[in-house]
């Protein structure tokens, strides 16, 4: 935990990491999602489950165990899965996700998220002590099968734009390149008797 804070986020991006535990599954955390493409055998609308995994030195890491469906975000109507005790997660190492002008706003208090970011997440449920990043579980089986884990959304910066701009400025500047070598050309023939 002394280390947090200055972690590169972006470098560590989908490092495999294992954390030992206990979860908090009073402050399960739901964000919503549409999984279109699903790993497992669920899809459709619902919720990643962001459950506080409770270091031995009373800090705390969330972490993504997996997708619910729609009407099964309730935690009663998935009881198998709360495991309790001591538990290993592993999983891999996620930053917060960006948000954008589409993104709604987040209602902490129906613990209900619409970006996965640790700080506003953890924030919104009273954890002081919170890693900067969270952990999305591997797809070990939860007793009962939900939540469904494995389902990592793999998601790399969208630069297209920017490389568009610069493939369009380079066919624009070879344009120019031609247009004076033509317009030389057409010069030095008028010359010529």
């Amino acid at each position: 935990p002394a280390e947090w804070p200055g972690l590169d986020l972006g470098a560590l991006a989908y490092t495999p990491v294992r954390a030992d535990g206990v979860f908090d599954h009073a402050r399960e955390a739901r964000v919503y999602v549409a999984l279109g493409e699903p790993r497992g055998p669920i899809g459709g609308p619902g919720y990643f489950i962001l459950t506080p995994l409770m270091l031995d030195d009373g800090s705390a890491i969330l972490v993504n165990r997996g997708f619910t469906p729609e009407g099964r975000q309730d935690p009663a109507t998935r009881a198998d899965g709360q495991t309790s005790g001591r538990v290993t997660v592993r999983g891999l190492l996620r930053g917060p996700e960006d948000r954008n002008a589409f993104t709604p706003a987040d209602e902490p208090a129906k613990r209900l998220f619409f970006a996965r970011d640790a700080g506003a997440i953890a924030a919104g449920l009273g954890l002081d002590r919170a890693a900067p990043f969270t952990i999305d579980a591997d797809a070990t089986p939860n007793p009962g099968g939900l939540p469904q884990g494995g389902e990592t959304r793999i998601s790399f910066p969208n630069r297209h734009l920017e490389y568009a701009l610069t493939w369009f400025g380079l066919a624009a500047a070879l344009l120019g390149v031609f247009a004076v070598y033509a317009v030389g050309l057409v010069r030095e023939a008028r010359r010529r008797p």
